[in-house]
């Protein structure tokens, strides 16, 4: 997420980005140095710690799980209230983890528009868009999927040869002797 916050404020020279954080996560990151590396208009803002502690969260990974979707959301709405109340300052925007589904509700209820930052690969975001698509466990397909997946490999094999020009594409119909 800070990787992006840089290429934001790289990109426009009137932006400045907050990063929300718990307390304890802040702390962890002044204690590494990161703010200092970071540029001028890229600034931190803390949210009291409503979650697990980063040190033996993964003795209760599930409470972890429900603490981030219950309480964060609340920690959040309290931080943009303070803000507004002390600073004056609204957010333009919110750039949400995909993750953090509360976000979205955040800004609608404040008239902020969200962006939502997938941070997966996008080709498990492709995966789970087509999840419909899928087989089923008992073997049993439909026409759409037995048509849907000779498509996708010949959509493959030119979106491959675009981008590497050299590879070579063998379908059934050629040697590899040749």
């Amino acid at each position: 997420m800070l990787a992006v916050c840089r290429h934001l404020v790289a990109a426009d020279a009137a932006l400045s980005v907050t990063v929300v954080v718990t307390e304890e996560w802040h702390a962890l990151l002044e204690s590494a140095g990161v703010p200092a590396a970071l540029p001028d208009r890229i600034s931190f803002a803390t949210i009291p710690n409503v979650i697990p502690s980063e040190h033996g969260r993964g003795a209760d990974h599930i409470g972890f799980i429900v603490a981030v979707h219950t309480r964060m959301a609340a920690a959040v709405e309290w931080l943009l209230d303070r803000l507004l109340l002390e600073q004056k300052w609204r957010p333009d925007a919110i750039v949400a983890d995909t993750y953090l589904a509360w976000g979205v509700a955040v800004g609608a209820r404040r008239g902020i528009p969200v962006c939502s930052l997938w941070t997966m690969a996008a080709t498990f975001f492709w995966a789970l868009y087509h999840f419909n698509l899928w087989p089923p466990v008992d073997g049993s397909e439909s026409e759409q999927e037995r048509e849907y997946v000779p498509n996708y490999l010949q959509y493959l094999e030119n979106l491959l040869f675009v981008i590497l020009p050299k590879y070579t594409c063998l379908n059934e119909n050629e040697n590899l002797e040749e």
